[in-house]
């Protein structure tokens, strides 16, 4: 929904966004000690202490830790004291930006931390996905996420939407464009490599690695004292696709569509779009179903081809495109992330900066 349409009609902004260094593997540290330098960053930014947040929303998958509960011991991180408003969403955290804008529209509170954390290096990130899946008919064939992204991807070729050329040809851009991201895992050339699951090759595929991220936000004129430049949320929403993957057109993503309309995408243009893409193909689909054409600077980052901590490369999406309108790169951007099998769920926000 659109922030005019919504409870209250509160003006909610991005203020403040900061994410860790995404590394194939952080093994010598704790997902808090991953977490805490981010945290310190992030509420650094705004001169905010953990007394001013009025609430607090995390993203993260117990399974993806391993054990049950894992989010309470990132709190840690957070800091006891003193007490804090808190909450949690099993997913990636621009679910959690979600809930606490909601928080924030309802006027319940003028700011929130929002953070979410992943550590896929701990064990297979192919198979943690697989419980993602309609446990009674697909996930006993045991796809894992690469196999089932290549389903997606030779849709699209046999559609004639795309080819190996035009997906190595994304890979290749999202690289370079990674270059000037010091936070990236992966930067410069794409090596060919041997088909993963064909048709998608080793470039046509996110890094596995760990990373977190983090956003302040905050309400009307206490975004405007924060920042200098607030990224305004003109709209967010997010919808979902059957679970069924044989009911879907895996060549099509009207989830994202519909999202994008109810969030104002297509009101007018936008000049910046961070799509959460993990695959090549993905990014064919999204822009389609998002209308973006070669006006519209794509991942600038380098997206999640070029880093992709499972639960926050979504929030890392939309931190990126609020840091392009405070820094005066974007006047108007959009941000996607996505979370289970081809493309399942999708949100999309739509930012906007202060006139110039």
């Amino acid at each position: 929904m659109t922030s005019e349409g919504a409870p209250g009609a509160r003006d909610i902004a991005v203020v403040a966004f900061a994410q860790s260094d995404h590394r194939r593997s952080t093994e010598e540290s704790s997902e808090v000690e991953m977490l805490m330098p981010v945290l310190h960053d992030v509420l650094a930014q705004t001169g905010l202490k953990t007394a001013d947040i009025g609430f607090t929303c995390s993203g993260s998958s117990d399974y993806l830790a391993g054990r049950a509960f894992s989010f309470t011991l990132a709190l840690d991180g957070v800091g006891a004291w003193p007490p804090v408003s808190e909450s949690h969403v099993e997913t990636d955290g621009a679910w959690a930006l979600y809930e606490a804008w909601i928080k924030l529209l309802t006027g319940d509170a003028d700011t929130a931390l929002v953070y979410s954390y992943g550590k896929s290096s701990a064990g297979s990130v192919r198979d943690v996905l697989t419980r993602q899946l309609d446990p009674y008919y697909v996930a006993p064939l045991w796809p894992d996420s690469v196999a089932l992204a290549a389903l997606q991807a030779q849709a699209l070729i046999d559609a004639g939407d795309t080819d190996e050329a035009a997906l190595a040809a994304v890979g290749a851009r999202s690289r370079a464009d990674a270059a000037t991201n010091p936070h990236a895992q992966l930067t410069g050339q794409v090596p060919q490599g041997d088909y993963v699951v064909r048709p998608l090759r080793t470039g046509d595929c996110p890094p596995v690695g760990d990373g977190a991220a983090a956003v302040i936000l905050a309400a009307g004129e206490r975004a405007r004292e924060l920042c200098e430049r607030p990224a305004w949320i003109r709209g967010l929403d997010h919808r979902i696709e059957a679970h069924s993957l044989g009911v879907r057109d895996l060549t099509d993503s009207p989830s994202t569509r519909l999202a994008a309309e109810r969030a104002g995408a297509f009101e007018r243009p936008v000049d910046t779009a961070e799509l959460h893409a993990p695959f090549t193909a993905q990014e064919i689909v999204l822009r389609k179903a998002l209308r973006l054409d070669d006006t519209v600077r794509v991942n600038p980052s380098g997206g999640a081809l070029a880093a992709n901590p499972v639960m926050a490369a979504g929030l890392v999406r939309i931190g990126e495109a609020a840091a392009r309108i405070h820094r005066g790169d974007s006047d108007r951007a959009l941000a996607h992330a996505t979370s289970g099998p081809c493309l399942q769920q999708n949100l999309v926000a739509v930012l906007e900066g202060d006139p110039r």
